[in-house]
């Protein structure tokens, strides 16, 4: 593990880090107005202060959040105390970064390390009466129970007399687009969606996608889950529907051991999107108790490993979890968070190949993602000077998406 934080380690007075071999820049968050900037400096002390009005915490709760806010604004990465639980762990991958400013560390690692400290400050691994209860519960209910899930779920009707491929698009799209689920939801009511020719979706491999899991074929999928709740809910109908048009014979979905980045997805935030699912009326109902079922015969199966909450690349990945992505016949990576881990949180330039960043990988591999941070690869040089002269942030905003796959 020494390895990685040397890997990572030294900044400069700019927003990259020193340049690794591979030429790219590592992005670091010292640069005022910046979107790396920006997440440390407006969107984390927003957020200390949202899941302090979440709860009732104790004085003690609410000192440590105070601590951990005047840290990133004002102070030095400090370790986690010795008492604290996988201390060691963090005081090797930070080895090269306490002391230092939160904003001179490399923006993925910063990140990570902060929702770490948050979760200590709440005492969510400590013994006690906090143990285990996750600070982001509020939010991810509120979302998951809200009116629009229902309009999203009533919308699954419309697909149940249309062909496999329209329906087929319309709940990759769905999946690919997240919290616009409704969109790909809708696709065959004559809506506008993203889809071919759309300038939102700036690239689409999409074919090559369902080339390489025919029907009625024996793969073995793994799907690496992002966000839960109303994002969560349209990537197990998708799986659903690969188990159910035999696209897959089993399927295996890769969450977070613990809460992450708010709202990445648990083994808790499955079963509560599968509860959403099997409660509702019509076709979502029938989808959420073949899913149910899908776990109880081992057809769909939940997983985790400790390596999904760490601050690097999957090129870093352990052997085992290696060992476990070896088996799959594809892995599908959601959301932003794994595409910067898939690809490297660097400034690489946008037509750089998917396919070259992603060979280590084992495997055929996709990245289903909406744009929401600054890393972009396998642009074709048309559609880059499209969005380079629209005056729109287009990196950053969550307007644009991607599907891309290396097989």
């Amino acid at each position: 593990m020494r390895e990685l934080t040397q890997r990572y380690a030294k900044g400069t007075d700019t927003m990259t880090a020193d340049t690794p071999d591979n030429g790219a820049p590592v992005i670091l968050s010292n640069r005022p107005g910046s979107f790396a900037w920006g997440v440390l400096a407006k969107r984390h002390p927003a957020l200390i202060q949202q899941v302090r009005n979440a709860f009732p915490y104790s004085p003690r709760q609410h000192r440590a959040l105070d601590t951990l806010q005047d840290e990133i604004a004002n102070g030095v990465i400090e370790p986690l105390d010795t008492t604290a639980p996988g201390h060691e762990t963090w005081a090797e991958w930070g080895r090269d970064h306490f002391g230092r400013s939160w904003f001179d560390a490399p923006f993925l690692w910063a990140e990570s390390y902060f929702y770490r400290k948050l979760l200590q400050a709440f005492g969510y691994f400590d013994d006690g009466a906090w143990q285990g209860v996750d600070p982001f519960a509020p939010f991810k209910q509120a979302e998951l129970h809200s009116p629009a899930v229902d309009d999203e779920l009533h919308a699954l009707d419309a697909l149940a007399t249309v062909p496999d491929d329209e329906r087929a698009t319309a709940l990759l799209h769905a999946s690919l687009w997240g919290n616009r689920a409704d969109l790909g939801f809708r696709v065959t009511a004559g809506d506008t969606t993203p889809g071919d020719g759309d300038p939102h979706l700036v690239a689409d491999d999409s074919p090559l996608l369902w080339s390489l899991l025919p029907a009625d074929a024996s793969a073995t999928v793994a799907v690496v889950a992002d966000n839960a709740g109303r994002e969560l809910i349209p990537d197990l109908i998708l799986i659903d529907h690969l188990l159910d048009r035999g696209h897959a014979r089993r399927v295996v979905l890769h969450v977070k051991p613990y809460p992450y980045y708010v709202s990445d997805a648990t083994t808790a935030d499955v079963i509560d999107s599968l509860r959403r699912l099997t409660l509702a009326p019509g076709r979502a109902g029938k989808i959420g108790k073949r899913l149910w079922a899908a776990m109880g015969t081992g057809h769909l199966d939940v997983r985790t490993h400790p390596f999904f909450c760490a601050p690097y690349p999957y090129d870093d990945m352990p052997a085992d979890l290696r060992d476990e992505f070896t088996t799959a016949t594809m892995t599908i990576l959601k959301g932003d968070l794994n595409y910067r881990r898939l690809v490297g949180d660097q400034l690489w330039p946008p037509t750089t190949p998917f396919a070259d960043l992603t060979a280590y990988f084992p495997g055929s591999v996709a990245a289903l993602r909406t744009l929401k941070s600054d890393v972009i690869t396998g642009l074709d040089h048309h559609t880059l000077a499209t969005l380079e002269t629209s005056n729109h942030p287009w990196r950053t905003s969550g307007t644009h998406a991607l599907i891309q796959v290396r097989r």
